[in-house]
């Protein structure tokens, strides 16, 4: 098991989870954050800590295409260990559903 991020993630980017990561697995996108399944250790300690719920155990129903995401980008966008101010639309983008499809940016972040 490992944990991913999903689409709630998209437009918000909230990055409360990094600094809880004992493992600093994390990395991040322009508009999102993904997760190394590979150093993930399943510990869960991120999942309470994303405000937007968008963090979640791959053994959920339906997560495949979410776990592939997260393995494609943790292996190119780089590392985040520290906590970000969110994204100025955060809290608007909350909860709206189909962000991946309108929003997505393959571009990296900033990173640490």
């Amino acid at each position: 098991m490992t944990y991913v991020v999903t689409d709630n993630c998209i437009k918000c980017k909230y990055t409360d989870c990094v600094e809880v990561c004992p493992v600093d697995c994390f990395y991040e996108g322009e508009n999102f954050l993904v997760i190394h399944p590979d150093e993930c250790i399943d510990c869960g300690v991120c999942e309470p800590e994303c405000p937007a719920e968008a963090i979640k155990p791959d053994t959920e129903p339906g997560l495949d295409k979410w776990l592939k995401i997260n393995t494609e980008y943790a292996s190119i966008w780089p590392n985040i260990t520290v906590k970000k101010e969110p994204l100025p639309e955060a809290k608007e983008m909350d909860g709206q559903t189909g962000k991946f499809e309108k929003y997505f940016s393959e571009q990296p972040g900033s990173g640490d």
